[in-house]
């Protein structure tokens, strides 16, 4: 296993952490992408991930955890951090495709999945979304957000975390929140996986619930697996939030 820091911007917090596995040069590695939680605040890091990564990468995958602008730093809070993760996953068919050049990895291109936790889970199916789950030439087929916050029109917008990333309250932009929402993008061509443990008390799993329901009215294909567990339970490699991380990953 190596892991290289490689830039994908400007920004200090521009930033990913790529993480190789041993395979041979005739072997062909999944891709995972990692947008971790956090409250969209600096408080958190892409370390809080880091313990997924290593045992994504111990069992063959390719494995980009990624950092972004958080609300307190310069350029971040809505859209900026917003844009950064977009900018993140667009990488894979840049700095991220020229390292496994260098390295003589091959990947699967065609079968990408992007997890996010909690607020990294709004991050990523937002991004995935407006990238239309394609980054160049490789294809995002399948997106897991992790008790994430899937809507911020309903229930938690009140949240002082979601008006410090928005900038305002719900009763002053309506129309930000709604943009920000992964439940109000358009259906984009990746199966929406969503895993929520049944005793989360920051993200109540109704959220999931309403979500999925919704997308398959307006034609996303999207999935819901409740699990049990607290809203930390996905950072940690031996819990069964992980377990099922993996079944839907097929790794």
């Amino acid at each position: 296993m190596r892991r290289k820091k490689i830039r994908y911007g400007e920004h200090d917090s521009t930033f990913g952490h790529l993480y190789l596995p041993d395979v041979g040069p005739a072997g062909c590695a999944p891709v995972v992408v990692l947008v971790h939680g956090g409250y969209w605040s600096a408080e958190y890091s892409l370390i809080v991930y880091s313990a997924i990564a290593v045992d994504l990468v111990r069992r063959g995958a390719v494995v980009w955890n990624v950092e972004y602008r958080r609300v307190e730093e310069a350029g971040g809070g809505w859209p900026g951090t917003g844009r950064d993760v977009v900018a993140a996953i667009a990488a894979l068919d840049g700095p991220v495709a020229e390292q496994l050049a260098v390295a003589g990895i091959k990947v699967d291109r065609r079968n990408v999945a992007v997890v996010g936790h909690s607020a990294g889970g709004q991050l990523a199916v937002w991004a995935v979304a407006q990238l239309g789950a394609k980054a160049g030439s490789f294809t995002i087929a399948t997106v897991i957000p992790q008790s994430a916050v899937l809507d911020f029109t309903v229930g938690g917008s009140d949240r002082p975390s979601v008006q410090r990333l928005l900038g305002a309250t719900y009763a002053e932009a309506p129309e930000r929140y709604a943009a920000a929402s992964p439940a109000t993008q358009p259906p984009f061509d990746a199966l929406v996986a969503a895993i929520h443990t049944v005793d989360d008390a920051s993200v109540p799993v109704e959220m999931s619930r309403a979500y999925v329901a919704a997308a398959a009215e307006r034609g996303q294909r999207a999935q819901l697996y409740e699990v049990p567990g607290g809203h930390d339970a996905f950072i940690d490699p031996r819990s069964v939030a992980h377990r099922q991380t993996l079944r839907v990953l097929g790794i």
